[in-house]
């Protein structure tokens, strides 16, 4: 396979941090996906080392020739990290992708998680050739959110915070994959919650596809069903890999 058609993707969550090699023709993982905890406390220094440490095992740590591109939990411009809500305040107005290309000592693609998985699932997935208005979530740590209208990404979006009024909390305090492990909710009751989020986006946007993302979607089936919207909603096509694709493939442009 020619070097142009494959790329790394690390995708740096709230819990874990994920790798893997990607073919960039079919949107597949040509290697094993590697995992390693997310550090405790995810200060930049330490989420640099544990990225070392992904790489290393893909055997890729040397190997500047193979294109590299980041997904990270946060509002991402001009290489610079803005407000993040589940990672260390050093990386608000951090100069990300300067400090991860020395750091590893290469050209890196730096963006946000949730864009990423929507390029993935626009380029090989769910919202390949669906024109209009896609939303992709990721549903983990937090609520992560990318808007793609006919196949163009609209960067930045923070749909995982709109608030909830006189409630006090945010949408993804109450509707994240995590609220319903900390609260021990059943999927009955998590799905009256994501009832509540889906449809005000969907108020919103009037979107013409929704598709869920994260480690939950790969149990689609025990929540989608329960949800009653006038917009079609799917599972991402590439799960909990979808960071991985689609900073692989915007390690390329």
């Amino acid at each position: 396979m020619a070097a142009q058609a494959r790329a790394v993707g690390v995708d740096i969550g709230g819990t874990g941090i994920k790798a893997g090699i990607v073919d960039l023709e079919k949107g597949t993982l040509l290697s094993d996906r590697v995992k390693v905890p997310t550090p405790q406390g995810a200060e930049p220094g330490d989420v640099l080392d544990a990225v070392r440490e992904v790489l290393t095992r893909l055997h890729v740590a040397d190997d500047a020739d193979v294109p590299l591109g980041v997904a990270f939990p946060a509002i991402v411009k001009g290489g610079r990290t803005l407000p993040a809500a589940n990672v260390s305040e050093s990386w608000i107005g951090f100069d990300a992708e300067a400090f991860f290309e020395t750091g590893l000592g290469r050209d890196i693609h730096f963006a946000n998680d949730a864009d990423v998985a929507g390029i993935a699932e626009v380029r090989f997935g769910a919202a390949h050739g669906v024109e209009g208005l896609t939303i992709l979530t990721t549903l983990g740590t937090g609520i992560g959110s990318a808007l793609l209208h006919n196949g163009v990404l609209i960067p930045n979006s923070e749909l995982g915070h709109l608030q909830r009024a006189k409630h006090g909390k945010d949408a993804e305090a109450y509707a994240a994959y995590s609220a319903m492990e900390r609260e021990e909710l059943s999927w009955e009751q998590w799905a009256e919650r994501l009832q509540w989020y889906y449809s005000h986006v969907e108020f919103l946007f009037s979107p013409d596809l929704f598709i869920v993302g994260g480690g939950v979607s790969k149990h689609a089936d025990k929540f989608l069903h329960l949800l009653d919207l006038r917009t079609p909603i799917v599972p991402a096509a590439h799960r909990n890999n979808a960071g991985i694709i689609g900073a692989a493939a915007l390690a390329l442009g």
